[in-house]
């Protein structure tokens, strides 16, 4: 039945009037500027969180739009520095031209490194569907050649990321633990909601065993629960890991009470103009999302 009330949504998202998917979107996405994403970091900044800016947009066509993201994300850099903000950058590899050929994805992902390393800051590199994770590994071992304030991300339901995270242990080994949205088959990824869990909470142990760097993302509740649990039983320094969340998701009191303990908490900022692609989609990838905007609206009557 969830199955085909999911199939029926996702037939209807692309008939959904834009205007109602931009109510959805003005809660999630921190408008379509620079100047508007950067107010949005001072003002969680004020309430005592960190946070990472991602632009939108993702499988860019031309070397052109790929160097165009690249000088974006690099002034965002400088931006960040210079208005002294918490907050990070978060950058998706077929967004800066890793489909166009390693000579111009290398280039570009040198700038960005540069810059993150010229205003010390950090580069996270994102995580995209299984066609690109062993690139996107490498690609994180190159990053690492020259500057450590890189880090990337691993998905707990794919059946490649115990041995992925064991082969990279190193001092400075920083990485976003996620549970992973996209649809992959059964063959290299763990369907099971439950199982997808249980395999988060040992790839957990397994990082605060190794004394790595973990941004623990996740909004599922029953998850957060084994999480401090974990926290609790092995006595992990609050300096080892930090909480990250989407902005504007619901989190039903969990940042306060990440607050009230002294961990840190990072929200995943996105921002920019193509705040309407990825809403649809988000929403096509995870038709349960229409719950939450549907309750959004009605809740706003």
């Amino acid at each position: 039945m969830v199955k085909l009330f999911n199939r029926l949504i996702q037939s209807i998202i692309p008939l959904i009037p834009r205007s109602i998917v931009k109510l959805f979107a003005g809660r999630y996405v921190a408008g379509e500027t620079t100047i508007s994403a950067l107010k949005t970091v001072r003002l969680l900044n004020k309430r005592g969180f960190a946070a990472t800016l991602d632009i939108l947009g993702e499988h860019v066509k031309s070397f052109e739009k790929a160097a165009e993201i690249t000088h974006a994300y690099a002034a965002l850099f400088d931006e960040i520095h210079y208005q002294k903000l918490d907050c990070n950058i978060s950058i998706k590899p077929t967004h800066i031209g890793i489909e166009l050929g390693d000579s111009q994805f290398k280039k570009n992902i040198d700038i960005l490194v540069n810059k993150a390393r010229e205003t010390q800051n950090f580069l996270r590199i994102d995580m995209e569907n299984s066609p690109f994770t062993g690139r996107t590994i490498e690609t994180y071992k190159f990053c690492l050649q020259t500057y450590n304030g890189v880090g990337t991300v691993f998905q707990a339901y794919l059946h490649r990321t115990e041995s992925d995270i064991r082969a990279l242990f190193s001092p400075q080994f920083n990485f976003r633990l996620c549970k992973g949205i996209y649809h992959e088959d059964p063959a290299i990824a763990i369907q099971n909601r439950r199982d997808i869990n249980k395999n988060y909470v040992k790839l957990l142990k397994i990082a605060f065993q190794n004394e790595c760097y973990v941004g623990i993302a996740t909004h599922d509740q029953d998850l957060l629960e084994d999480i401090y649990r974990i926290i609790d039983e092995m006595q992990v320094p609050s300096d080892r890991f930090e909480f990250q969340v989407l902005f504007g998701v619901p989190m039903s009191g969990w940042l306060g009470k990440h607050i009230s303990r002294g961990y840190k908490v990072r929200i995943y900022v996105p921002f920019g103009p193509e705040w309407y692609d990825y809403s649809i989609r988000r929403l096509k990838e995870n038709p349960n999302i229409v719950g939450y905007v549907m309750g959004n609206l009605l809740h706003k009557q």
